[in-house]
């Protein structure tokens, strides 16, 4: 007998400029189920929310805020010294101006995905991560919050009252305390698409992943990121998704 998982497949989008200027997003909607929306501190801005919020909504996604730090050279990918207090006005701010755009096509905004350094300092600092899920919950109780996995972000997520989401990555390297490989490192990325496949779907079946000190690490495959931004991004989603079919794992 076959056994059937069942997880969520995300995907960082509007991370461009002008609402011409939006990659492989679109042609990416097929094969995923939800997606995390640039808010316009790292990347994107309003005439990108928009299209990729009725973009979505065309393909039937689930609908997320991607935070980020206040860093558009940097991608928000470099960590900045910022208290709890200003994370929490950040996540208010850039959730905030996405909820309008959702709202004003008559949908539902459902869940909130930190970005990039904000979301790896989240995810060791019980501060920041308070402060994170504090302001999701006054926002929206019903939100989920997607965090990595058996991280501070979740626990807090937890502690206050929201859903969460242990989210997994498809394409990143793990150290073996759970943690992703910092990107200043040159094995942080896989660097093919078989091993990329192979990694997520012992995580996803198995519960577990291989770190880079080949230790056994434990993990929650609740949702998958694959990043949209790469070059061979929309050939990944369409592989993984076609894997997820013949291996009986279904996307939800």
């Amino acid at each position: 007998m076959v056994n059937h998982y069942t997880t969520d497949l995300n995907c960082d989008m509007g991370e461009g400029f002008g609402a011409w200027n939006l990659g492989n997003d679109e042609a990416i909607m097929p094969f995923i189920s939800s997606v995390n929306i640039a808010c316009g501190f790292h990347a994107g801005d309003p005439s990108v929310m928009k299209k990729t919020v009725k973009n979505a909504l065309k393909h039937q996604l689930k609908i997320g805020a991607h935070p980020g730090l206040p860093d558009l050279q940097g991608f928000g990918r470099r960590e900045l010294h910022i208290s709890a207090e200003e994370a929490y006005d950040m996540v208010m701010y850039q959730v905030g101006a996405l909820s309008g755009f959702v709202k004003a096509e008559g949908a539902r905004m459902h869940h909130v995905k930190p970005h990039g350094a904000l979301y790896n300092m989240a995810a060791k600092s019980k501060a920041l991560s308070d402060a994170i899920a504090e302001a999701v919950y006054k926002i929206d109780p019903e939100l989920v919050l997607y965090g990595l996995s058996g991280s501070e972000l979740i626990r807090s997520g937890l502690n206050v009252g929201l859903k969460v989401a242990n989210e997994v990555f498809a394409d990143r390297t793990y150290q073996q305390d759970g943690t992703l490989t910092s990107r200043k490192d040159p094995d942080a990325l896989i660097k093919t698409n078989q091993a990329a496949i192979k990694q997520v779907i012992g995580m996803v079946r198995e519960g577990r992943v291989i770190s880079l000190q080949a230790t056994e690490v434990n993990i929650k495959a609740d949702t998958i990121c694959i990043h949209g931004d790469g070059p061979s991004a929309l050939e990944f989603a369409s592989l993984i998704y076609r894997e997820f079919q013949k291996e009986g794992i279904r996307i939800k």
